[in-house]
């Protein structure tokens, strides 16, 4: 049972008003009740942490985690820089094909521009077409002119009249004229041929440096697809005039061989 006890009016100047007894019983059981939580949650905290680091052992801790972080970054760092590295090594091979790409452009251009348009191209083949039909007409005529000199030749020698064979000497003679004019030809188609040769002369110096571009023919003759010849056997046979240095034609000695 709580003790009254009167309280003078010195100690209610000092200490002031004190809570009645009532209250202090009231408090009593609430502060025991939170003292018994508080250790039960420090018991909690103690069994489950770990025990404390004294400061030597705390220092070591830190130094190895802070060790372990900078070789992480510096790990990190180098993988940065190979990776750098790498796109710098992939940015100039890039730079250097499209240099290619745009240098093969410009040659395309130029070939598209000077050889390969519809005039230039109609004028070789106009050109290559005189050539024909010039060698042809030539040809023609210089074949009427022998026939007509072999019949005038036989006739010769069969007349006795000095008219008659004086008119036979002088048709020999306007044939003999008119082959050399029909051998003119020869200087035209020449110069034709020579328009033609420049034209296929500066596509093949074009071509040429657009190999190199792409590493020279070498390179190129890998992505050549295989030829597969489709003539028939006697076709196969016919390879036309042969150029001095090719291989592959019958010489006349083969041909004079298979008579004997």
């Amino acid at each position: 049972m709580a003790i009254h006890r009167k309280r003078f009016r010195v100690e209610e100047a000092i200490v002031g008003e004190m809570p009645s007894p009532e209250m202090i019983e009231e408090a009593a059981p609430m502060h025991s009740e939170i003292m018994a939580e508080l250790r039960a949650i420090r018991a909690q905290m103690a069994k489950g942490a770990p025990a404390p680091l004294t400061g030597s052992a705390a220092m070591a801790a830190i130094g190895a985690s802070t060790a372990q972080e900078l070789s992480d970054a510096r790990t990190m760092l180098e993988t940065y820089r190979a990776q750098i590295e790498q796109c710098e090594k992939l940015k100039i091979e890039l730079d250097l094909i499209h240099d290619a790409i745009d240098r093969t452009k410009r040659e395309i251009a130029t070939l598209h521009g000077k050889s390969f348009d519809g005039a230039e191209m109609a004028k070789v083949n106009g050109e290559l077409g005189a050539v024909v039909g010039g060698t042809e007409q030539a040809t023609q005529q210089i074949l009427e002119a022998a026939e007509s000199i072999d019949q005038s030749a036989s006739a010769l020698g069969k007349v006795d009249s000095i008219d008659q064979q004086k008119r036979l000497a002088d048709d020999i003679q306007e044939r003999v004229i008119s082959i050399f004019e029909a051998c003119n030809f020869q200087d035209l188609t020449g110069q034709r041929i020579s328009k033609v040769m420049t034209t296929m002369k500066f596509i093949e110096q074009h071509i040429n440096a657009m190999m190199d571009i792409w590493g020279g023919v070498d390179a190129i003759k890998s992505h050549v697809q295989p030829q597969v010849d489709g003539r028939s056997e006697d076709d196969k046979l016919l390879n036309g005039p042969k150029l001095a240095g090719d291989v592959g034609h019958a010489s006349q000695d083969d041909i004079d061989a298979l008579f004997d």
